[in-house]
């Protein structure tokens, strides 16, 4: 069985002071954890965290990668930059960056390509709006979404993860049911599997409000295989039950 991973999207929070509250908090209380884990923090702070994580069971991840390897693009971080760092992850195709920078499936695909290229394991977000699924086309959306990093990555597909987050299930305080969850994630692995004979590798995370009060149900399901956590990974002790969570 594969171990789980429990990745924390901060998003467009933290201070110095903060941050270091956080991860001292973290590190004190998680012990051996049951999975990986993993925070993924704003660029500006990848420096700090990485010199509080030196030697810790904690992995060091991103938010965003650029699409080109260098050159004139006031405001990109390249990918060679973030492996500067020890990166182990970089979240791609976010549904906030999909909705407010306009971000293509092409080019949420050419950044997970930029990721694997320098060893860094890409986390790829799909989801559907709330639109979208009223009007049943959440299995079309998600699988039209992954189909664009497929196409773009072939034979590496097996080297990703992906986060499957329902769009209206982000910070609103809904969640997706388990059973929900579950449904989608498992035509994300048949996908999957009829593009990669590896697919078995690939952990699949939930990603619409996971908190410790849903934790345990979501990750009983078969085909989820972490969270990706937004909110209550600014929270000490509720990441560290969603953690605890994750055998």
């Amino acid at each position: 069985m594969k171990k789980k991973l429990i990745a924390g999207n901060w998003k467009m929070n933290g201070s110095l002071a903060a941050n270091e509250l956080l991860l001292k908090g973290l590190l004190a209380g998680i012990g051996q954890p049951p999975c990986s884990v993993a925070v993924c923090v704003p660029a500006i702070y990848l420096a700090q965290c990485q010199a509080l994580l030196a030697g810790s069971v904690i992995e060091l991840g991103a938010q965003d990668i650029s699409s080109h390897e260098s050159g004139a693009y006031t405001g990109e971080i390249a990918p060679a930059m973030l492996k500067e760092f020890g990166l182990r992850y970089v979240i791609v195709g976010h549904s906030e960056r999909r909705q407010y920078h306009g971000e293509t499936d092409e080019v949420v695909a050419v950044k997970a390509q930029q990721a694997l290229g320098c060893g860094i394991t890409p986390i790829v977000c799909v989801g559907e709006t709330l639109k979208e699924r009223e009007a049943g086309k959440t299995e079309e959306v998600v699988k039209r979404q992954l189909a664009a990093v497929i196409h773009a990555n072939g034979h590496c597909i097996s080297e990703v993860v992906v986060a499957y987050e329902p769009v209206w299930a982000i910070g609103t305080g809904l969640s997706a049911t388990a059973e929900q969850a579950q449904q989608v994630h498992a035509v994300l692995r048949a996908q999957l599997k009829a593009a990669s004979p590896n697919a078995d590798r690939i952990k699949l995370l939930y990603g619409g409000s996971m908190n410790a009060a849903n934790a345990a149900s979501l990750l009983a399901q078969p085909d989820i295989n972490g969270g990706l956590i937004g909110g209550a990974s600014l929270k000490t002790q509720d990441f560290l039950t969603i953690i605890a969570a994750a055998v």
